[in-house]
């Protein structure tokens, strides 16, 4: 693992493997003095209050978290379940691509369970991990100018839904009317890192 600084009052932790990401979030939590912990793809940044703590105390603690937690995953959290309806207007190419039929595709990618392993791109913007590996496609090699709200979708090995309509270049297999992000909500996203996801077809 390293730890790089991150300005003078973060580090930006690369762990060994990124399955470790969310394990390293919880173990960043429980350590003194850190205000802010940002997991993402692969690495994980913690900002932390210069008077309460310092970079190398945060490695320290956060290497033996490493040793102690090795590559585990994290815990099952909150189990959120999102309807879909499966008229997405690239699930025939998909199909098509992955070599099955639409009825086929919508069973496969229902039947998981996907967990959150970071935010981003847009306010309430989940990057699902646990997409089959059979069903991992490419994005469109020109991206949409506008994908609507609620658009659930793949790209590689992420799943995930549109909160707001945006340009995006992700194969669209269906629509959730689920409010992914509300700023009237505490906290507003739906979706944050280490939840479980299920689709459930309407």
């Amino acid at each position: 693992m390293i730890v790089l600084p991150y300005g003078d009052t973060a580090v930006l932790v690369e762990p060994d493997e990124p399955a470790a990401v969310l394990a390293l979030t919880d173990a960043a939590g429980a350590l003194d003095g850190v205000l802010e912990i940002v997991p993402a793809a692969r690495t994980l940044l913690v900002r932390f209050d210069p008077r309460t703590t310092n970079a190398a105390a945060l490695r320290a603690g956060l290497t033996d978290a490493a040793i102690a937690t090795g590559t585990e995953p994290r815990p099952a959290g909150a189990t959120v379940e999102l309807p879909v309806r499966y008229d997405g207007a690239d699930l025939q190419a998909v199909a098509d691509e992955v070599g099955c039929d639409i009825a086929s595709l919508v069973e496969r990618h229902a039947a998981a369970e996907y967990t959150v392993a970071f935010c981003g791109f847009s306010p309430g913007f989940a990057y699902l991990t646990g997409l089959e590996p059979a069903l991992q496609v490419p994005r469109l090699a020109s991206p949409r100018t506008s994908v609507p709200a609620g658009s659930v979708a793949i790209a590689g090995e992420y799943t995930g839904v549109y909160p707001r309509s945006s340009p995006g270049g992700w194969r669209l297999l269906g629509h959730t009317d689920a409010a992914l992000w509300d700023p009237r909500h505490t906290p507003p996203a739906l979706l944050a890192p280490g939840v479980r996801v299920r689709f459930v077809p309407r």
